[in-house]
């Protein structure tokens, strides 16, 4: 038998040269670790086509899953969240917003667009995890009561997609507010007789999950997602006592009653529009005039 062997140091092969890959161009999913395309990810509704995991996803993203042809209108994008309090940590709140500005591609943790789902006219307020976490500001609420205001206005539906870490420390009481503040608002919603969908997807937690995230007059979830005050673990250590196995995901929380069913993000669009044309209760006519 005969071997190859290297007489000359330095010679390098093709099959030696590391190939550069643009970032962005594969997917490697983190329940079945299979990568796939990002193109295909993009084409399946941004779900694992071999295990059906439902990765993160923020507004973007979400805009061009349940809008006709991805178009929307952006709304309240003048409103951004600004350091009133001087609030410092390991570093300045301000600091902290001139870094998430720079890495996010959203103006606040909640985008909000207007747009038609199948046809019928629909505004969505969607939060986006990649901007602190998605946590709850007192921009945050104000978008979101001015979101109310629209559809009072305009008499049209409205969704709200969360995914937030709860409150956002830096504002404090500010923050806190807002529980209060969204869920007055919606109140007008329902007074106008106008549906609200909530659809909650992971994590839902904090004080989102503690205030509109939980007042839907449908509240929906995408599979096994993180629904809670607060976390299991937090949960845990209180109680002393071990728990149920899948605690606080969308599957035990529809079985026991909190939610009214988990929706696939690939069937999601259809849902909320036989839902608007259901509880709008319009001709097809009428409601996408």
């Amino acid at each position: 038998m005969s071997w190859f062997r290297r007489t000359k140091e330095g010679i390098t092969t093709s099959t030696e040269e590391k190939l550069e890959v643009p970032e962005g161009v594969w997917w490697k999913c983190p329940s079945c670790k299979k990568a796939i395309p990002s193109a295909d990810l993009r084409g399946n509704k941004y779900v694992c086509p071999n295990c059906g995991y439902h990765p993160r996803i923020n507004s973007t993203e979400y805009f061009e899953v349940i809008f006709d042809e991805g178009e929307c209108k952006l709304l309240f994008e003048n409103l951004r969240p600004k350091d009133h309090l001087h609030f410092k940590d390991l570093k300045t709140y301000k600091e902290r917003l001139e870094e998430t500005a720079k890495k996010a591609d959203v103006t606040e943790a909640i985008t909000v667009g207007v747009g038609k789902v199948n046809g019928n006219k629909m505004v969505c307020a969607c939060m986006n995890f990649n901007y602190i976490g998605g946590s709850m500001g007192s921009v945050v609420g104000e978008r979101i009561s001015k979101a109310i205001d629209y559809c009072v206005q305009k008499k049209l539906p409205l969704l709200i997609i969360s995914k937030s870490g709860g409150a956002r420390m830096m504002e404090s009481a500010f923050s806190l507010m807002q529980m209060a503040k969204t869920s007055a608002k919606l109140t007008q919603l329902s007074e106008a007789k106008l549906p609200f969908f909530s659809l909650m997807t992971d994590p839902t937690t904090g004080g989102v999950t503690a205030s509109y995230a939980m007042l839907g007059d449908i509240n929906m979830a995408e599979p096994d997602a993180l629904i809670g005050f607060a976390g299991p673990r937090v949960i845990k250590e209180t109680i002393k006592k071990d728990l149920p196995k899948g605690f606080q995901r969308s599957e035990f929380l529809l079985e026991h009653g909190f939610l009214d069913f988990i929706i696939d993000r690939k069937e999601l669009k259809q849902r909320l529009s036989d839902m608007i044309e259901m509880l709008m209760a319009l001709p097809a006519s009428s409601a996408r005039s």
